[in-house]
């Protein structure tokens, strides 16, 4: 590293780390750190939430808190990990950090934009913190009618007010990300020489912007019905309940995709890398992005097969979430394809891909069971259904999230972390996760339904080893979060391209400066062309890798 990199690095370290330029900055970088410390914050008030609902469930009996109590823990964990969490952390961090510079832009199309949409996710955040403190919410993050618009006696409107409010940060988050793919490519920067990270994030970027308003109007229907007492979906006032879950799950199916298409683009710039191959299928993996975004739209009634809808609506909507799960297995299949006779390295990014990959496959075939009708039947509403989900979201989402930190980590600190200690955390959180996780898909097999704190003694085994599981869990989630903030003043310098990878990104300095290049870079190769020595790809007149 030069001296006048050493130089632009500690006047980034050093001098503007002011709250103020923090504030007030425009910069996609920054706002990206900000996020960062937002959701991590978030993360662990949600983990807070459970940790306490695996106490509860050790024992069979109800002994550490009651009923009303362990209703508003398992909802507020859930509103805050999936609204405050696991919806924002790729986009809002890695995304913010990462489109424009793959791309070849100085900034997002709208900057200012940007930092409203931080500024609207903390006040949104706020609502969602003060209706906790102020005794939670009951409902489940589900919202089911007519139980949260008339008959819960707990803080609904705050919460729900929460929610809308961070979902315009979500929809400007997504509008912001369409805009700059769209026009603010670099030269040469064509369709299929884009990143796959960027074709998630593009995709990701349309469901947020097409189906966030949804959930948005509903909850806002929610909110009326429960002061006014308009009569939109309780009975008694000659609304439809059923009416509600199709909204609902209208834009909350959708969103389990806004929450795994972009790990899915995480995982094909590490596969990629850590296997030194262009990725297999590079535009079959693209138009797969695409079109989990489009038939993701259209399976919303498989959550609804117990609630009275038509067999033959059951039966469209389980062939339809079979159909949405051809385009991710297409994925799967190539980033297997892409790893055959790679040169590998097992980095702590590479294992956070591979961990996604394992578990992620578990998710989506134990979802298959669920788009079963027979089958859905049995287990609806059990411990199954907690299982599936949390394989995608945590095993998927989570996953991916700190692969994608631990890789971008050296580019956004300029520092590297001990590549031990992170191997050995992505082990335990892969272990911790399965014996969490797994002993539920048996308990929900059996019978045990969510959302209740009492439970028949033979259950207790099974829930004492998905505790267990959660401590080991949460061991490998500090692990990151003491090593990383450890990195940023101990960790050796990372240099431009540590990894040797491919990409515009890698070919700034680590941290980038404001404007990202020093000039704009022209664009000759597709991504991840591996086969070619980095000086043969540089876009800069400069070596790749340094």
């Amino acid at each position: 590293m030069n001296v006048s990199e050493v130089e632009r690095r500690e006047h980034y370290l050093n001098v503007n780390y002011g709250i103020r330029s923090w504030l007030l900055t425009t910069d996609h970088k920054r706002i990206a750190w900000l996020y960062l410390l937002s959701v991590t914050l978030f993360f662990f008030i949600g983990g807070f939430f459970a940790t306490l609902i695996r106490l509860e469930l050790l024992t069979p009996q109800g002994d550490l808190v009651q009923a009303e109590t362990y209703n508003k823990l398992f909802t507020m964990h859930g509103v805050t990990m999936i609204f405050f969490f696991l919806i924002p952390s790729i986009p809002a961090v890695l995304g913010n950090f990462l489109v424009p510079m793959m791309i070849g832009a100085r900034d997002l199309a709208f900057p200012r934009l940007n930092l409203a949409s931080w500024y609207i996710f903390i006040l949104g955040g706020v609502f969602t913190v003060m209706a906790a403190a102020a005794g939670g919410v009951d409902t489940g993050w589900t919202f089911y009618t007519p139980y949260s618009s008339i008959y819960s006696n707990t803080h609904v409107v705050l919460t729900v007010i929460g929610i809308f409010v961070t979902g315009f940060s979500s929809i400007l988050t997504g509008l912001n990300f369409i805009v700059t793919i769209h026009k603010m490519r670099a030269p040469g920067m064509t369709w299929f020489r884009l990143p796959l990270f960027i074709w998630a994030h593009y995709a990701t970027s349309i469901i947020f912007v097409l189906g966030t308003p949804v959930i948005a109007i509903t909850l806002v229907l929610v909110a009326l019905e429960r002061i006014f007492r308009l009569g939109i979906f309780d009975p008694a006032l000659g609304g439809d309940p059923v009416l509600f879950q199709h909204l609902f799950w209208f834009y909350s199916h959708p969103a389990v995709y806004i929450m795994v298409l972009p790990a899915m683009g995480v995982v094909s710039e590490l596969i990629a890398c850590f296997s030194r191959k262009r990725v297999f299928g590079y535009s079959v993996v693209a138009f797969a992005s695409l079109g989990i975004a489009v038939i993701g739209f259209l399976v919303w009634g498989h959550h609804m097969f117990v609630s009275g809808q038509s067999v033959h609506a059951g039966m469209i909507f389980s062939l339809l979430s079979f159909l949405v799960a051809i385009p991710s297995a297409i994925k799967v299949f190539n980033w297997t394809a892409t790893l055959y006779k790679g040169s590998i390295s097992y980095d702590a990014p590479m294992l956070y891909a591979l961990g996604f990959i394992g578990l992620f496959t578990i998710g989506g075939l134990t979802g298959l069971f669920l788009a079963t009708l027979g089958i859905d039947v049995h287990v609806h509403d059990t411990y199954f259904v907690i299982a599936h989900f949390h394989y995608i979201m945590v095993g998927g989402s989570v996953m991916g999230y700190l692969g994608g930190i631990h890789f971008w980590w050296p580019k956004m600190t300029g520092r590297r972390y001990p590549e031990g200690w992170a191997r050995l955390a992505a082990l335990i959180i892969f272990i911790g996760f399965n014996l969490t996780f797994f002993p539920q898909f048996v308990l929900g097999y059996i019978g045990m339904p969510r959302r209740y704190h009492v439970y028949p003694p033979e259950f207790q085994v099974l829930n004492v080893m998905s505790t267990a599981g959660a401590s080991i869990l949460a061991v490998g989630y500090l692990l990151p979060l003491t090593y990383l903030i450890w990195s940023l003043r101990y960790g050796t310098v990372a240099g431009r391209n540590p990894w040797g990878a491919r990409g515009l990104e890698w070919e700034t300095p680590s941290p980038p400066p404001t404007e990202n290049f020093e000039r704009t870079p022209t664009v000759t190769e597709g991504a991840y062309a591996y086969e070619k020595a980095p000086e043969e790809i540089s876009t800069l007149g400069r070596p790749a890798h340094v």
